[in-house]
């Protein structure tokens, strides 16, 4: 019975030995062709890693703002019997907007230019006499003090009446009309806005630091959302000769340079803007497009195009490096990165000079993988990118 027993036994474990062999054979064999594998070359653009000189810029936000700005009132109280206006269209300076009733007024200056007429009459009724020393030096100089209080109070009437015909102080465009035909007006009640807009201005702050390094007729550049295919380039007409205590920063100035781009209005005062100021020195950097580098968060890296490396003993497991037709394969490399400006960005560490990477199709690669290169269909990155609306 016990031989009988081990003799069961001993079959069960020669059985499962002889599976176990031959499953182990099988996963070296798969393991095997596996490593031997060669996956389909993928396609992919190029880029050359190459040096540039960057401007160095100071950024900031700024608000707008009109060259000359009113919101124009009334200097006297009155009803208003015309308007020369209807809001939104441009006027030169002295044009006439709008009409107070001067009825009163009218009555008044015609009295006192009578007073006037009857002083002056006897103005030179005494002067004769005077000359002739027939009156006292009294009497000539009562005469002539009546008839200047006169010519006093047609003048003070006479401005009245032009005060309440209201002009354009200068040329510029017209708000919404604040008021209506018929409307009592008191003395400074809003009447409509006016704004030169031709030169533009802008107003930013940059950290009391940035003073050492800015100056007036610096070229800046202007771009706001309400126009966002243009940039508005101008100069620094002043800066502020104190620094807020509060925030330690330092108000400037700028003046847009292009009146034509002012002009059509597409900027308007109180506008929100992306001020960039330029200053005149320059650095050095290397620069790769955008759409080279396969962003993660354990790091970013680009693929440089290369021949693989020769066996290492020492490399880590898996499937070695593989060639393309053009002998090449996609080597990962990971960069520390700067700033980015358009469609390229600054590589700071990782890099040099002269390397080919891969521009487009980064997401398909993996490290060591056979790559083919086809520019057809390529991107061509811009440092100034714009919108393509066709």
């Amino acid at each position: 019975m016990k031989k009988r027993i081990a003799f069961a036994l001993l079959g069960l474990l020669l059985v499962v030995g002889i599976l176990g062999g031959l499953k182990a054979t099988q996963i070296r064999a798969l393991i095997a062709a596996g490593e031997a594998q060669q996956f389909p070359p993928t396609a992919v653009t190029t880029a050359a890693v190459k040096r540039a000189d960057w401007e160095t810029t100071l950024s900031a936000i700024g608000t707008l703002e009109a060259a000359q700005g009113v919101v124009i009132t009334a200097d006297l109280p009155g009803r208003v019997t015309r308007l020369n206006f209807t809001g939104g269209e441009t006027v030169e300076q002295g044009a006439l907007l709008v009409e107070q009733e001067t009825s009163t007024e009218s009555a008044e200056l015609a009295a006192a230019e009578s007073d006037l007429e009857l002083t002056q009459r006897n103005l030179d009724r005494v002067s004769r006499l005077f000359r002739d020393k027939v009156i006292s030096r009294s009497e000539f100089d009562s005469s002539r003090s009546a008839q200047a209080a006169a010519r006093a109070r047609v003048d003070s009437i006479s401005a009245s009446v032009d005060k309440k015909q209201i002009v354009a102080p200068f040329a510029g465009r017209l708000g919404l009309k604040l008021v209506d035909i018929g409307q009592d007006l008191a003395q400074g009640v809003p009447i409509v806005s006016l704004q030169k807009v031709d030169p533009m201005l802008v107003n930013f702050s940059l950290p009391q630091q940035a003073l050492g390094v800015i100056r007036e007729d610096f070229t800046v550049r202007v771009s706001t959302d309400a126009v966002a295919d243009r940039v508005f380039e101008g100069r620094i007409s002043a800066i502020d000769t104190q620094v807020d205590d509060a925030t330690r920063t330092v108000r400037v100035q700028a003046t847009l340079v292009s009146p034509a781009e002012g002009s059509d209005y597409t900027l308007l005062p109180g506008m929100f803007a992306n001020v960039e100021v330029v200053l005149p020195a320059t650095r050095e950097v290397l620069i790769v497009p955008l759409t080279s580098v396969s962003f993660a968060t354990y790091g970013d890296s680009v693929f440089v195009l290369d021949a693989p490396p020769a066996p290492d003993a020492d490399a880590p497991p898996g499937p070695p490096p593989q060639a393309g037709p053009d002998g090449l394969s996609a080597l990962q490399r990971f960069v520390q990165l700067g700033e980015r400006r358009g469609d390229f960005v600054e590589v700071t560490r990782g890099l040099v000079a002269g390397q080919n990477v891969a521009k487009d199709g980064v997401f398909k690669l993996r490290n060591g993988a056979a790559i083919v290169v086809q520019e057809e269909g390529a991107t061509d990155p811009s440092l100034t990118p714009t919108p393509d609306n066709a």
